[in-house]
């Protein structure tokens, strides 16, 4: 008990890190993340590494970018033996139990094909311990719990449906048919609150996924209407979607692959208007608000059972939302509302109430927890620890630049960039490179890059076609070039096999 160490890693899907500090953190109330802030370390310049759901947890779960755990779609197994965060905590003595979700395509050769484990791309990473499933596509006990409490409903689809309360015509924030109480959030938040008390006489390890902000956007009341869709800020936009569509022929597939009638259940026509995109917003920073409640919940249960001052809290999201920013939805994009997100990190006897600037990735977060807890890293890791900066010290040799990469392939059926751009499954993909001022976006297909100035008209301008910008693209080319090789997978390549046997 004396070196009890406990360490509760939470992400929230799909929350904008400009909801706690940006343009969107005047329009939304979540008093217990901005609480918890000021008692931990924010990392304000945080970037998940690749997109959608699966990549990005795959990456935050075993430290490791795209390029090298390649589990690139939802849907792309995640090599069986690849270490992660739950696999290395149990050589730490820990059981790592799972809350929610990791959304992990399993290794089809570890498997027969007619095994549950192969049949969805939501299945609980190698080494977790499931302690409550909740996952977006199937949550059982979820289904059956509302089932229980004598909701109705003809298919699991029909509960992310808004209800009108008057049995009219259902608007768009309506309520959701469950109350409050009985939310996924609320369902999630719960079984954690009853299954942790007895765990206390030891040192655990938890992972609390929660879904929302995640689309279809419903949410019960008093969360549908908590925000006026009137208050809310426009998305950042150019004037029509043809602008944005003549920045790069990226763009034209990225606008028609997610729509804001794919965001909500029962408006199939739904039009893009302002009123319905402010409305759409305003459903989302009301799920932000709810998880918030809950999340406060969980921090004041860590405090009334002692535990508070013994446990590292990592509060982050996957990835980020477009949220009808330049006209697009989701998060299969280059811009950086899809990849920035929050990062906010509790260390007993560590920082307080500070901000770090430098630049940090997702992939940061696995080595931080294991280092804390005194477990050595897997050779395979990319990322760094993040305790100088819990500590209040900055590495002189820290990064400069941040990389980010998203796949745009489907083996099975081509994808609209596919289609329009003419790629193939081996170069539909791009990497994103961030410094301190520019953006680069680089294909593996024959298309032209792209290039942002931060110190200009930031990604309203793709600057990759002017003369004067050529130095820094070449320069910016480079360092992409160059962090990619020098971050090669080192799984097994720092090894060597010698008459003396292997040796690292």
């Amino acid at each position: 008990m004396q070196n009890k160490r406990n360490v509760l890693f939470i992400i929230i899907d799909q929350l904008r890190a400009d909801c706690v500090l940006g343009d969107l953190a005047d329009h939304v109330d979540l008093p217990n993340l901005r609480a918890f802030m000021e008692d931990s370390v924010t990392f304000t310049r945080h970037f998940s590494v690749t997109n959608p759901c699966g990549p990005s947890r795959a990456s935050l779960l075993t430290g490791q970018y795209a390029m090298n755990h390649r589990s690139v779609r939802n849907g792309t197994p995640l090599r069986h033996d690849t270490p992660n965060i739950a696999t290395e905590m149990r050589k730490a003595g820990y059981l790592p139990m799972l809350f929610g979700y990791t959304d992990t395509s399993q290794d089809p050769r570890a498997f027969h094909p007619n095994d549950p484990a192969v049949r969805t791309y939501e299945y609980p990473m190698n080494g977790f311990h499931e302690m409550m499933e909740m996952r977006l596509e199937m949550s059982f006990p979820w289904q059956s719990h509302l089932m229980n409490r004598g909701y109705t409903f003809e298919n699991y689809w029909d509960v992310y449906k808004p209800v009108s309360p008057n049995g009219q015509q259902p608007r768009l924030n309506d309520p959701a048919l469950y109350a409050a109480e009985d939310s996924d959030t609320a369902f999630l938040t719960n079984a954690f609150l009853e299954m942790m008390p007895a765990y206390r006489q030891q040192s655990w390890f938890a992972h609390l996924t929660y879904i929302r902000p995640h689309p279809p956007l419903v949410a019960p009341a008093p969360y549908n209407t908590m925000y006026d869709p009137q208050s809310l800020p426009l998305p950042t936009r150019l004037e029509q979607p043809e602008d944005e569509q003549a920045l790069h022929p990226f763009f034209t597939p990225t606008m028609q692959n997610s729509s804001a009638a794919s965001f909500v259940e029962g408006f199939p026509d739904l039009e893009p208007t302002d009123e319905n995109i402010r409305t759409l917003r305003a459903i989302y920073l009301g799920l932000a608000t709810e998880v918030d409640h809950h999340v406060g919940r969980v921090v004041q249960f860590l405090k009334d059972t002692g535990q508070y001052d013994n446990t590292m809290v990592v509060i982050t999201a996957d990835h980020g939302e477009m949220l009808g920013d330049r006209h697009s939805w989701g998060k299969m994009t280059v811009y950086d509302a899809a990849y920035h997100t929050p990062l906010i990190i509790r260390m007993p006897d560590g920082e307080r109430g500070t901000q770090v600037t430098k630049v940090t990735e997702s992939i940061d977060i696995m080595p931080t927890i294991l280092e804390w807890v005194g477990q050595d890293l897997p050779s395979s890791v990319d990322g760094k620890s993040l305790l100088p900066f819990l500590e209040g010290k900055t590495p002189e040799d820290w990064r400069t630049f941040s990389m980010s990469e998203l796949d745009f392939a489907d083996p099975l059926e081509p994808t609209l960039w596919q289609q329009q751009l003419g790629t193939k499954l081996d170069n539909s993909c791009l990497s994103i490179l961030r410094d301190d001022r520019f953006t680069l976006v680089e294909f593996a297909a024959d298309l032209p890059p792209m290039l942002f100035d931060a110190e200009g008209n930031g990604e309203m301008e793709n600057l990759a076609d002017k003369p004067e910008h050529a130095p820094t693209l070449a320069r910016m080319t480079r360092e992409l070039l160059r962090h990619r090789m020098k971050n090669m997978d080192k799984t097994l390549s720092n090894w060597m096999i010698t008459t003396d046997g292997p040796k690292h």
